[in-house]
């Protein structure tokens, strides 16, 4: 079973930078569509970007577009997101999650119950 362990959050000031990580267990290239997912206290979890298993196609939520970068480096089974201009309200838990090639797609790859596999989370505090 594929398991995926996050890490890099932290605090920042408005307008700091961080980048997360999420090493997998086994190898995701060809196989696995990866996303970031986010939870704010009392905030339904949102999609913040994917990114296909062929790493060609790239998805981000609007209110990230422009200061976050999904990658990926499939020779570490590790993906990342470089978060830039960071704002209060990018406040959350951040989770990493992965399911099965084929599910990549700007209407599908932001569907949480379609993820099979799950991070523990890593928390992201941005202070104004």
């Amino acid at each position: 079973r594929l398991q995926l362990v996050e890490s890099g959050g932290g605090s920042v000031q408005a307008g700091g930078s961080l980048r997360l990580s999420c090493a997998a267990s086994e190898y995701t290239a060809g196989r696995y569509c990866m996303a970031w997912f986010r939870q704010a206290p009392g905030k339904e979890r949102e999609g913040v970007a994917g990114i296909s298993y062929s790493r060609v196609s790239t998805f981000y939520a609007d209110s990230v577009k422009g200061r976050f970068t999904i990658s990926r480096d499939n020779a570490k089974n590790t993906l990342y997101l470089q978060m830039i201009s960071l704002k209060p309200d990018d406040t959350a838990m951040y989770y990493c999650a992965a399911k099965p090639a084929g599910g990549c797609s700007e209407g599908l790859w932001a569907n949480d119950a379609s993820y099979d596999y799950w991070g523990q989370g890593t928390q992201v505090t941005v202070s104004s």
